[in-house]
Formats: structure tokens, sequence, C-alpha cells
């Protein structure tokens, strides 16, 4: 199973030297995969949660690229209605090419209402609009040389039964975000019973799981998978390797965004979680200026 992190590419801490920063600290401990989130307008139901600046996603991922040499690249989700397919098709298969095929693509249907119509699109149809723009690209990859650059992965998010059947019916992967266990558990059944139901074969499992390390255990049904001590953390990926997981993305982000401002505490758990979980690293180099990590870890 490969580990990978969310990375904030939004926030009053972040910028290009924060970025570089973040891709070649996680690339240094190990972790397999870098992604980041999508949005185009910041609107106020965006601000709210993710303010700005926000940087879009193929650009920074594309800079991203640049710096980097081993760890994968990819988006947490993209949100598919907001561009044009073929668009979307083009700037996926440069990016994975110019990345030497290291892209993942996480996509999923929106939710902010303001967004889309800043955007001018319709949130009522986001669905269906999500499910022809995904056929499209597909197609597109398929039938034009101009746009092959390999397997590009597609990882399909939303946690309701819309997100499961997309999943099964145009994914490589499910991706569900921050979820409980007992919750996730449940879903995986749902997901093979759908699967059967539509004669497909189930997609891989690759959840993002929060990443929030305390002195003491934490109890309770509503504790997240990743929350809680290191143990607990440990004992978490165990049960989503045995669940089938073929990748987990750990997202430290606590949900404030001062935190870009420090980014030392999500820094010091991901080195902690590096420390106690074996990463793959053979392909780790350093040609890039690749920070040490005991220099990085606070």
């Amino acid at each position: 199973m490969r580990i990978g992190v969310n990375v904030l590419n939004f926030g009053p801490g972040t910028d290009p030297a924060m970025l570089r920063r973040w891709a070649l600290t996680v690339e240094a401990l190990g972790y397999d995969l870098l992604t980041i989130s999508d949005h185009v307008v910041v609107t106020p139901d965006v601000a709210e949660q993710y303010p700005a600046p926000f940087y879009e996603p193929f650009t920074t991922l594309a800079w991203l690229a640049g710096v980097t040499e081993r760890i994968r690249l990819g988006t947490s989700v993209l949100i598919v209605p907001y561009r044009h397919p073929l668009l979307m098709a083009r700037m996926a298969a440069n990016l994975n090419r110019f990345s030497g095929g290291r892209l993942v693509l996480g996509v999923g249907g929106g939710w902010a209402r303001q967004e889309f119509e800043a955007l001018g699109v319709p949130f009522e149809r986001r669905g269906r609009l999500t499910d022809e723009h995904l056929l499209a690209m597909r197609a597109a990859w398929a039938d034009e040389d101009d746009y092959r650059s390999g397997q590009i992965p597609i990882w399909v998010g939303g946690n309701g039964e819309a997100g499961l059947r997309r999943a099964v019916r145009l994914g490589q992967a499910w991706h569900p975000l921050r979820m409980t266990l007992p919750w996730l558990r449940d879903a995986v059944g749902r997901l093979k019973g759908i699967a059967d139901e539509l004669g497909r074969p189930a997609p891989a499992l690759a959840p993002r799981i929060v990443l929030r390390l305390t002195g003491t255990p934490v109890t309770g049904p509503d504790r997240l998978a990743g929350e809680g001590t290191i143990e607990q953390v440990l004992e978490d990926l165990e049960e989503l390797r045995l669940l089938g997981s073929d990748t987990v993305v750990l997202d430290p982000f606590g949900e404030d965004p001062a935190e870009t401002l420090h980014p030392q505490t999500a820094w010091s758990a991901l080195a902690t979680v590096a420390d106690r979980w074996p990463l793959d690293t053979h392909d780790t180099h350093d040609t890039h200026d690749t920070p040490d990590t005991r220099t990085e870890r606070p």
C-alpha cells in the first residue's frame, strides 16, 4: 500500500516558494503521491473554507513536476464540470508527459453553488456533466495520438451513492474523503454490491484520510480515520491495507487556513508517520536540491 499527502494550494501562507518546499519535503520523506485541490473562482462560499490565494491545480502541478523527480502528482479533487472536457484531456495528457507519467487525476462533481454560477455552469446538472465530461476525456485519450501520454488513472471522489456508482462505471479507483473506519467498511461493501449489480469489477480503494496526531487516544464513534495517537494512526493504516486500499492519502489540514502560515506542525506529523510506516524511497533523487529531511523536520 502506497501513502500520499494532500498539500494545501490555498491560504495566506501559500505561495510558489512554500509549495516547492512542501513538494520537496514530502518527496524527501519518501511519500509516493502529492495531491492538491481545485477551485477556479474564490466566491464567498469557497473563501469561507479555502481563502485566496488559490492556485489552479494544472498550472501548480506543472510547476511542481519541474522541481520533483519521483513523487506522483495528483488532484484531490478536480471539479470536472468547471472546464471543457477536451481542454482537461489535453492539459492532463500534457502534464502526464511533462512529469514522466506521474499524474493521478482525482475527480469530483463539486459543491460550491456560487462558484458554479460565476462560471456559468448549471449547478443542478453537475452530476450528469461530470459523467459526460469523463467519458469525453477517455474518448479523447483513446482516439487521438496527440492526447496520449500513457494511462492516466482516474480516481472518482464522492462519498454518496452517486460517487460510488460513478467510481464503478468510470474510475480506476474510488477516492472517498475524510471518513470514519466503520463508515468506510460499510461503504466498501456497498461498492462491491454496485459492481456486482452492474457486472463490472470493483475499482481500487484510494481513500483520503485526516492526519491529526494527539498525545492521548481519541475515542468515540465519530473518530475519523487518521485521528489520534501515532499508534491509532498506524492501526488505521493497517486496517485500510486489509480493506484493500491501493493508496492512502494523508490530509494534515485541520480546517484553519492560518495553518498555512505554520506548516512545521504538519511536516512533523508526516515525519512521525514516515518513521513508523515503511515508505518506498528507492527512486528518491537529490538533483533538484531536495531538502535533507533532518533539516525539514521541525
